[in-house]
């Protein structure tokens, strides 16, 4: 029998076996390796007459403008479609003053749907091109970055390609937790997996994706994803599944407009999806906080006892250390490794929120649309 010191022990090790495995395993989830940058100088000579972009917007006059304007400044021939998904601001006159610009009126959300897989299946009929990019309305590609997009997917034979927007960071509570959904993002979808030939791991950023226009097709895109709320990644598994190529990868000239600023503004992002994410399942949910509970509070609840002090500070040790290249590739202080654990603290607070929104009935919650069970 174990005395209560070895228990005590063994428990001890946990975060340095949690913290030090992720460190080691050879696909490096916490790696920034997988970027795109854009390259201002090909805006000049570029063709982008192969690609329509498509945007779905709800409520986004706010944006759309600098989105719009944005696309004008990446190259030659670009089309754009957007759908006003039944917005009730000035989303739709905005977008119509911007040249090669079809604003489409979106028709009422049918049940089933979810708002912005209606809005793009709406667009989708009016793409010609051989490629279409599915932007989200509030972000903003630095010039050059679509001309970099194509290069790379032409270069690399994907027939999906994705990048990760950054998020802005104006406030404490920005700095203190988006880096770390970006973070965590790649914790849950290891990009060297998803960018393998692995069919069981498939990521994408939304935001922006790059795809080929008959894959969309061939896979009965977005009719056969309607009620997804994770709906990049689940695209991104059924392009995978088929057969063909995907990448997803960081990048710092794809800019996401939309302003967080506070907590409750971050916690209604999270929640919203985050109780999908472990597909509704009570033990999940359990096994997660166990994790977050082990990972982060045993090196400290472990660090004044004089045998195991040594294990609890390699784990933080390792801790930290997995959270400096995003912090780098963020051009933050890395400071804010040492406020990990607060950080992870706020996110498991927010998926019990999603938890309990979703056994009060409210499967998610967002632009004015309550999705039920």
């Amino acid at each position: 029998m174990l005395s209560v010191l070895e228990h005590a022990g063994v428990i001890a090790f946990l975060p340095v076996l949690i913290w030090g495995g992720l460190l080691l395993v050879p696909w490096r989830p916490w790696s920034t390796r997988e970027q795109l940058e854009a390259d201002p100088q090909a805006v000049r000579t570029a063709d982008l007459s192969d690609i329509t972009v498509l945007i779905p917007a709800r409520n986004e006059a706010d944006t759309i403008g600098s989105t719009l304007s944005a696309l004008q400044a990446q190259g030659n021939g670009l089309q754009v479609v957007v759908v006003d998904d039944q917005s009730n601001d000035a989303t739709a006159s905005i977008a119509a003053a911007f040249p090669n610009t079809r604003v489409v009126s979106g028709q009422p959300l049918p049940e089933g749907w979810a708002g912005k897989l209606w809005a793009l299946e709406q667009g989708k009929s009016h793409v010609r091109t051989a490629m279409t990019l599915l932007l989200d309305a509030d972000i903003q590609l630095q010039p050059g970055l679509l001309p970099a997009l194509l290069a790379f997917k032409r270069r690399e034979g994907r027939n999906f390609v994705s990048l990760m927007a950054d998020l802005r960071r104006t406030s404490f509570w920005d700095r203190l937790l988006l880096p770390v959904f970006v973070y965590y993002f790649k914790l849950l979808y290891p990009f060297a997996l998803s960018n393998s030939r692995n069919k069981f791991v498939a990521a994408a950023a939304g935001g922006c994706v790059l795809v080929d226009t008959d894959v969309l097709h061939r896979i009965g895109a977005f009719a056969s994803l309607r009620g997804a709320l994770i709906d990049d990644c689940t695209l991104a598994r059924q392009v995978k599944q088929a057969g063909y190529r995907t990448w997803v990868g960081l990048s710092r000239s794809v800019v996401s407009l939309r302003p967080y600023g506070n907590l409750a503004s971050i916690h209604d992002m999270v929640a919203r999806s985050a109780y999908t994410q472990l597909g509704y399942s009570v033990w999940a949910l359990l096994a997660v906080t166990a994790i977050f509970l082990v990972a982060y509070g045993g090196p400290f609840a472990f660090m004044n006892l004089p045998t195991m002090w040594p294990w609890a500070l390699s784990a933080w040790a390792a801790m930290t250390v997995s959270y400096l290249p995003i912090l780098r590739y963020y051009r933050m202080s890395p400071l804010w490794a040492l406020l990990l654990p607060i950080s992870a603290a706020f996110y498991l607070g927010m998926t019990w929120s999603s938890a309990i929104r979703y056994w009060r009935g409210v499967r998610s919650r967002w632009k004015g649309r309550i999705y039920s069970h």
